[in-house]
């Protein structure tokens, strides 16, 4: 008799899918189990290849099909579904030698980033932060041009000019997911924690820049697309520094585009016209908490 396999399921999750692969000696007994009796998700999707020869069953399913379920957790996106063995009798019998069974699958994917713009001048070359081994959505951020339309060739700015800059992360096949800009932060040197610094976004999506008296900052809305999220800052210079170069640093994260805006995942703006903070999306009392200061924060 040969060995049992040590694990009968194994999982891949990928970019767009989750591939499951199933050893038919599921219970290490040496007895195969039918093909048919397996299923994945509550869907109960078919396994699409069998390898008769090593007795494996494999199942290629999109991170939302079979009926998978998203949970959001802080951190990550976890795709949740299951594997499950129903016996069937064979032929004409009313029995069963084997129990059934149901083997729980998760795959995660982190949902934040830090993304830098390198040097404001001379030189842009975003940070697009992607780590293929752990799967992890794309995220950059670029200095566009004024009117949107493609990436802003020259990185030099004059005190009065406007910095037009874009977040964007491609979710690929995961759900329909909104981007936010948790924080930004503009430094002299690529240490978003060096001095001096001064905050541009904080408080998980305040643009606080756009509180004081001499300035227009603020969030484009509405947005072109869920994934992007599109803001505008007043050029500016560090008080007694002749240096002029600029590193902006933020912090993005998504959330599920369905799932409604809060005092956590908010993109906020301050309307100098009404003296009021105002959302991209979601109703005004979730950026009550730019004002005051108190908005809940990730650790």
């Amino acid at each position: 008799q040969a060995a049992a396999p040590l694990h009968p399921v194994a999982v891949q999750c990928q970019e767009a899918q989750v591939v499951v692969t199933v050893h038919r000696d599921l219970f290490g007994t040496g007895r195969l189990v039918r093909a048919a009796d397996l299923t994945l998700g509550s869907a109960a999707c078919l396994p699409v290849a069998q390898n008769a020869a090593e007795g494996m069953v494999t199942f290629v399913a999109g991170l939302h099909e079979c009926g998978s379920t998203l949970q959001m957790t802080p951190d990550s996106l976890i795709y949740k579904t299951s594997l499950s063995y129903k016996p069937t009798p064979s032929g004409n019998l009313v029995i069963v030698r084997t129990n059934a069974a149901v083997v729980p699958i998760e795959c995660h994917y982190p949902r934040k980033s830090n993304v830098s713009s390198n040097a404001v001048w001379p030189t842009w070359a975003p940070f697009r932060s992607t780590l293929s081994a752990e799967e992890r959505l794309m995220f950059s951020l670029r200095l566009m041009n004024d009117d949107w339309s493609a990436e802003r060739l020259s990185n030099g700015f004059q005190l009065g000019e406007s910095l037009h800059l874009q977040a964007d992360v491609a979710s690929g096949h995961h759900v329909p997911l909104r981007l936010f800009v948790d924080d930004c932060v503009a430094t002299l040197s690529p240490d978003r924690n060096s001095s001096p610094r001064y905050a541009l976004i904080d408080l998980s999506g305040c643009l606080v820049d756009g509180r004081s008296d001499d300035t227009t900052s603020a969030f484009i809305s509405p947005r072109t697309r869920q994934e992007t999220l599109q803001f505008m800052v007043d050029a500016f210079k560090f008080a007694g520094d002749d240096r002029n170069l600029i590193y902006i640093t933020c912090h993005l994260k998504v959330s599920p585009a369905d799932q409604a805006p809060n005092p956590l995942n908010k993109a906020c703006s301050f309307n100098k016209a009404s003296s009021l903070w105002a959302p991209v999306e979601g109703t005004g009392d979730i950026c009550s908490c730019c004002e005051t200061g108190n908005c809940p924060l990730y650790g």
